[in-house]
């Protein structure tokens, strides 16, 4: 079905109102030392789609709802080609939702203003020591990005649909936790946690209204380190 020309700019007000409504748990659980870091989940229309530095922008132009994901670069020292989310570790006394935005721009050249902030999700502690806070953060309609080469292999735009496929979530079990490993799928590929959880907990609490948590999924065993 063809959307509506607004179907984004209609998204912005439901979706304020449901993370405003959330109770968020901050931290749950974990190491008492344990690095913080806050990552940016940008709702934005679909464009051009995925994004590769240094190729031309596709011209087909799609204005569907999305969210913004990156491929991380095959050169950094962790969590290399992997899935992720715009984002990093905070500055000492730095603000979580300045963190992200501060994170998006350098990665994506995407830069937005504090206002664009509509809510956070909840805290997840990473198997690698880090405590992360999602953001969630309003881009609306946005141009071409320029992802930074030393950090990003290239940025996608997820159609929003794709996270409210049927068989999502995906849960396995592994010898090593009690607890199931989260993936979502994504096409005919998957994203596991923790950008898998964030992006699991962002459907259910932003897009259905449901207060789902999400702390206590697994990642799979390559991510731990």
């Amino acid at each position: 079905m063809t959307p509506l020309p607004d179907e984004l700019a209609l998204l912005r007000g439901p979706l304020l109102r449901r993370l405003q409504g959330f109770e968020v748990r901050p931290r749950p659980g974990g190491p008492a030392v344990l690095r913080r870091a806050a990552v940016a989940l940008v709702v934005l229309d679909e464009g051009p789609g995925a994004q590769v530095r240094g190729l031309p922008v596709p011209p087909q132009w799609s204005a569907r709802p999305a969210v913004l994901l990156t491929r991380r670069a095959a050169t950094l020292r962790r969590h290399a080609n992997q899935w992720a989310l715009p984002g990093g570790a905070m500055d000492e006394g730095e603000a979580a939702e300045a963190a992200a935005l501060r994170e998006l721009h350098e990665e994506t050249g995407l830069a937005l203003a504090p206002e664009a902030v509509l809510g956070r999700l909840d805290d997840y502690v990473t198997r690698s020591g880090y405590a992360i806070t999602p953001v969630v953060v309003w881009g609306g309609a946005v141009p071409a990005l320029a992802p930074n080469p030393q950090e990003v292999a290239s940025v996608h735009r997820i159609r929003l649909q794709e996270l409210m496929r049927d068989d999502a979530p995906i849960l396995n079990r592994i010898p090593q936790s009690e607890h199931p490993v989260l993936r979502m799928p994504v096409g005919a590929s998957w994203i596991a946690a923790p950008t898998a959880a964030i992006l699991y907990q962002f459907r259910e609490v932003g897009l259905a209204g449901r207060d789902t948590r999400v702390a206590h999924f697994e990642q799979p065993v390559f991510a731990w380190k």
